[in-house]
């Protein structure tokens, strides 16, 4: 029973814990590597993967208020905002990245926004980098008409997101020598971390070039739980360039995957982290007997 202004989300009924799922591929096998698929695109058919995790806590700090968050053109933690508002009758506000783009025809993933009760609010990027300093973005809220917004900060991760994937390293404690994640702005590699057991060591997969990502880990970290917690690291070679685009060899691999093992793969992030374990697996990263679990953090998006 949810309390007065709060969003019942148990009315969603999120598939939780998310199913573990063997594959026997051949590439991992030859090399001695049991590898394990976490399906977090499988918790609820609109809020999936990693962006449960991330917003529930916040549906829920937000106690009714609308919610105003921030995001690229083809980001998928809008599209899940904005199903979210949908399903639990809350207003959404999108701040889009590229004030270009409002004179331009919407792209699926915003049009699906759009569809779920989104207001969008285009932004000139240069605009965009700074909003998050305090001046800039009192303004974007009163342009955007949100000033009595709760704000949810670009990709979801802010210290209650981080505690919320938490729950994901607890589910796997025990379950796997080392758990892999594609990520974007970091949150749920954060949280991950900190809740696998001491044994246990998390992978992060960046899908967006830069190097900026480990001080941003470090930094929710400290917000979310005081300090450091759990043993990680990233892996920066695999973002094929950068964010939402692909290359032929990372689609022809994809395809394969699906093909192979019969899973939806996404491909901004998800294709990402099985070529990157692929390749890590072939140099000898993980030694004989290790059973690798790669988190399945979306599904392919459908107009």
């Amino acid at each position: 029973m949810s309390s007065p202004g709060v969003p019942d989300l148990t009315t969603l009924r999120p598939r939780l814990p998310s199913p573990l799922q063997e594959v026997e591929d051949k590439r991992f096998t030859r090399r001695g590597v049991r590898l394990l698929l976490k399906r977090d695109d499988l918790i609820h058919p609109d809020l999936v993967g990693n962006k449960w995790r991330k917003l529930e806590p916040n549906l829920t700090a937000a106690a009714g208020r609308p919610i105003l968050t921030f995001g690229g053109a083809y980001s998928n933690h809008l599209r899940a905002t904005a199903a979210a508002g949908r399903l639990l009758g809350l207003p959404t506000i999108g701040l889009v990245r590229g004030e270009e783009l409002s004179d331009r025809p919407l792209n699926p993933s915003l049009a699906r926004c759009s569809a779920d009760g989104m207001r969008l609010h285009f932004v000139d990027r240069s605009t965009y980098r700074r909003k998050t300093e305090p001046e800039t973005l009192a303004a974007l809220l009163r342009a955007a008409g949100a000033t009595d917004a709760y704000i949810v900060p670009e990709g979801g991760s802010n210290a209650l997101a981080v505690r919320g994937c938490r729950a994901l390293g607890e589910e796997l404690s025990g379950r796997a020598d080392v758990v892999a994640i594609a990520c974007g702005t970091g949150g749920t590699l954060a949280g991950l971390a900190a809740g696998l057991s001491p044994d246990q060591r998390a992978l992060g997969v960046p899908v967006l070039r830069g190097g900026f990502l480990t001080a941003g880990i470090r930094a929710l970290q400290h917000q979310a739980f005081g300090g450091p917690r759990g043993d990680w690291r990233l892996d920066e070679r695999f973002h094929f360039g950068r964010y939402a685009r692909t290359t032929p060899e990372l689609e022809a691999f994809a395809e394969d995957f699906e093909e192979r093992h019969g899973v939806p793969v996404e491909r901004l992030y998800v294709a990402k982290l099985l070529y990157g374990l692929v390749v890590l697996t072939d140099e000898g990263a993980f030694p004989r007997g290790s059973t690798v679990v790669a988190v399945v953090t979306g599904a392919p998006q459908e107009p």
